[in-house]
């Protein structure tokens, strides 16, 4: 994988241009190290929060650890009414960041004997794809390989969307929409990262467990991360605990733009895919203790740092995805739900972490968020 430049960094992770005013980054928790051309530079991490609230975002956390020192900042508000700081500990929606949770989980069991992940998904759900479909390994769910097409939804766009956002759309119905479309590829041909996938690892945990997602996600990953402030909602359009307001930035009829409150949301069909509320500090806890092997123990744990073979331009591994940055390479899990950006990534041996929640006014876009872009580009300067 080619070196990205500026405008492609993290293009998996960012999604619309700036108004300035509110109050101003600030840097908190933890003391900045000296500046030296490895540790994380302070300066460049302050501007990159400067100006919020802003027409590309109204808050954002970051968290920038390693070898040489850590910082810690926050911008922004944490809502356009009253207009106070943002709360820097706040809990937010981490969206497809739930699947580096769900690939520990899975692997997890596989560790424990319980999921092999060279067998087909089909000796574990036997009615849950039709006879179309070749045998998809374990392996190929995790990796994204599997072919199959993704699930329907409320609608494409927003409005459609936002309908529905305290209706319930079950991950069974979501699935039972795939499949009823058949195979998009035979397995292990290409890579489409899709959430489909993880909605179906999702009903593999809960058939060999005989427990929720839940809770076996908690008890094997979230509990021994130390992720005390990291849950799943299910049906609760609700965030519970501090968190900062979400918005959508939407165009009227005469040109003219609104904001949109979209805090209190059901998530219930991205599951397993992308439902957790977590915050900044949890997510740095589940990317540290995680890489260490204190979560996935060799070899499964090799699953998360390995692309699929034979595949021209995969970059996702089991729950991450790999990127080249100034010659390091970055190991990385994006999120977005409206209102909502985050990202957690790192280097394997950990000399530079990165975790943010960015309140983005366009987390489903197409495009990269600025301020995301302008934090990504200043913590992984190195």
């Amino acid at each position: 994988m080619q070196p990205l430049g500026r405008r492609t960094v993290l293009a998996a992770l960012l999604a619309p241009t700036v108004a300035a005013g509110g109050p101003a980054a600030r840097a908190f928790a933890a003391p900045v190290p000296a500046p030296t051309a490895a540790g994380p530079d302070a300066a460049a991490l302050r501007a990159a929060l400067a100006g919020l609230p802003g027409t590309d975002a109204t808050a954002a956390l970051v968290r920038v650890g390693g070898f040489d020192g850590r910082w810690r900042g926050s911008a922004g508000v944490h809502d356009l009414v009253h207009r106070r700081a943002a709360d820097p500990d706040a809990v937010f929606r981490a969206g497809s960041t739930t699947k580096v949770v769900t690939a520990a989980t899975v692997l997890r069991l596989a560790a424990e004997g319980r999921v092999d992940p060279h067998a087909p998904i089909q000796r574990y759900l036997p009615h849950l794809l039709t006879p179309e479909f070749e045998p998809i390994s374990v392996r190929q769910m995790l990796n994204h390989t599997s072919g199959i097409q993704p699930g329907d939804g409320w609608g494409d766009g927003f409005e459609d969307q936002y309908a529905h956002r305290f209706d319930t759309l079950t991950p069974a119905r979501v699935v039972a929409s795939a499949v009823a479309k058949g195979p998009g590829f035979r397995p292990g041909r290409r890579q489409e990262y899709l959430n489909i996938n993880y909605t179906i690892l999702g009903m593999l945990i809960e058939k060999v467990t005989e427990r929720s997602y839940a809770h076996e996600a908690t008890r094997l990953v979230l509990r021994p991360a130390g992720m005390r402030h990291t849950y799943f909602p299910g049906t609760d359009p609700r965030i519970h605990g501090p968190h900062n307001r979400g918005y959508q930035l939407v165009k009227r009829p005469d040109g003219t733009t609104r904001y949109v409150d979209v805090t209190d949301w059901n998530q219930s069909d991205r599951w397993a895919a992308g439902d957790m509320i977590s915050t900044t500090a949890d997510l740095e806890r589940l990317i540290t203790a995680l890489f260490r092997g204190r979560i996935v123990p060799e070899p499964q744990l090799r699953e998360m740092f390995t692309l699929p073979p034979g595949i021209d331009g995969a970059t996702y591994s089991a729950g991450l995805q790999r990127f080249t940055y100034d010659d390091t390479v970055y190991w990385l899990k994006s999120g977005a739900r409206y209102g909502y950006s985050t990202a957690v990534a790192a280097t394997r041996d950990l000399g530079r972490t990165l975790v943010y929640s960015v309140n983005s006014t366009d987390a489903k876009g197409t495009s990269m968020n600025p301020v995301a872009e302008r934090i990504a580009m200043a913590a992984l300067r190195r």
